[in-house]
């Protein structure tokens, strides 16, 4: 297990939050929220308090979590509001707070000064996290650092209201990816046919794609990128943590062998094999050492086969939805944050080198994706050694109830794969 080594905190360091014993308080539902919870009850052995809409099927019946319920999730004012009624009611414990999607953070830092009396809050500013979420102005900071990203085109719809703009020309191949430069601009924009990634074969559907963003109401910016070859399993996945003195503490990447192909999940991994590879974490170091980085940090990564470069595709400003796949390799992620912000400590940087499998879907559907007979053998290898792990399945918190749900949540993946991706294709599209 490659858990933090600490050592004693400089004389006259400060520490955010409230004394007492620690309460974990993540906000949201999905996956990620329970993976989440997980880690915290595996390192500490604590119920982590959880702040959404609904008590989605992902912590829903869980001996792990308690519920706090809000009547809109999707508003703002109603989730710090009752953020600030959890720490009114606990005052005696040092409350650490999560989130684990784009917006939420974004909720949380924007709202930072009426949180952090009384919570520890471990993410980036806001003005570095408008840099860096930012899917194109993360690509001219890889241009400056000599790191690798696709081709890319802004589109800007700020002024789509009015009646003379139109889109800026593309000049590029198809065919094309189309993305949220923020999907923090994107969450909320509602049309027919709306797609987390959009591949755009011919420029007549892109032009359907600008009418439709327009007509939705959106003004943020969208990216335009060349379309990388290759199928799911050239994609990588890394995991960091920046401490508040600055080091890189944690550093963890997987190879992806499947993804989410669903309307509004995809690209999310649902099945990677953690390993090592230092020229690509070299990269994310420049990174977020460059930026001046705080915080959890989850890059995309796709390896070109016309060159074998990696190309970095963003990074997200939390720790990811998949970021179960560093506890089960060793190196449990919480105890990382807790060791900076609650403790004190200061951490020795691991750097993740154990293998293990983490899969969402059943190994047989798996192992239909994967083709590259060298990386099944891998996956079969590790399924008999029993080095595998799925976030919902945690031993201490398999009720009857829950084990039907992550049965099912199997079975629909199944499902999500016959009618979304049935079949492999040569770019993951």
């Amino acid at each position: 297990m490659s858990e933090p080594t600490t050592a004693p905190v400089a004389p006259g360091t400060s520490r955010a939050g409230g004394g007492g014993p620690l309460q974990p308080v993540i906000l949201g539902a999905d996956i990620g929220v329970y993976a989440l919870a997980r880690s915290f009850h595996e390192a500490y052995g604590v119920r982590s308090v959880v702040v959404a809409g609904a008590a989605l099927g992902p912590v829903a019946h869980s001996r792990i979590v308690d519920h706090e319920i809000v009547a809109d999730g999707h508003d703002p004012r109603q989730l710090v509001d009752r953020l600030l009624e959890v720490a009114r009611r606990l005052p005696d414990r040092r409350l650490l707070l999560m989130a684990n999607s784009d917006w939420l953070v974004r909720v949380v830092v924007q709202h930072r000064a009426e949180l952090e009396p009384f919570y520890v809050v471990p993410f980036l500013t806001a003005e570095l996290l408008d840099q860096i979420s930012d899917k194109a102005s993360f690509a001219e900071i890889c241009d400056r650092l000599d790191i690798s990203v696709p081709r890319t085109i802004v589109q800007d719809f700020t002024a789509a209201a009015e009646p003379g703009w139109a889109p800026a020309p593309v000049d590029l191949d198809y065919p094309l990816i189309a993305k949220a430069a923020s999907s923090a601009d994107y969450q909320d924009v509602e049309f027919e046919g709306k797609k987390k990634v959009f591949e755009i074969a011919t420029p007549d559907e892109l032009t359907w794609l600008w009418s439709a963003l327009r007509s939705a109401g959106f003004r943020g910016r969208f990216v335009v990128q060349e379309l990388v070859p290759g199928d799911d399993t050239q994609m990588r996945s890394i995991t960091a943590y920046v401490d508040t003195r600055g080091e890189i503490t944690l550093l963890c990447s997987a190879h992806v062998l499947l993804e989410e192909h669903t309307p509004s999940g995809l690209g999310n991994p649902a099945a990677m094999i953690t390993y090592r590879d230092d020229a690509m974490l070299d990269q994310a170091r420049r990174f977020l050492s460059a930026t001046g980085y705080r915080g959890f940090a989850n890059f995309d990564v796709k390896v070109d086969p016309r060159t074998g470069l990696f190309r970095f595709f963003e990074v997200n400003p939390r720790i990811g939805r998949n970021n179960y796949y560093v506890t089960a390799a060793g190196s449990n992620p919480m105890r990382f944050v807790v060791a900076d912000h609650v403790e004190g400590a200061a951490v020795e940087p691991v750097v993740v080198d154990r293998e293990i499998l983490y899969s969402i879907v059943p190994f047989r559907l798996l192992l239909r994706y994967v083709r590259d007979p060298q990386l099944a053998a891998r996956v079969r290898r590790l399924v008999r050694a029993r080095a595998t792990a799925h976030p919902l399945a945690y031993g201490k918190d398999l009720s009857p109830r829950r084990r039907a749900y992550v049965w099912a949540a199997k079975l629909n993946q199944v499902r999500k794969f016959r009618r979304y991706y049935p079949e492999v294709t040569s770019t993951g599209f």
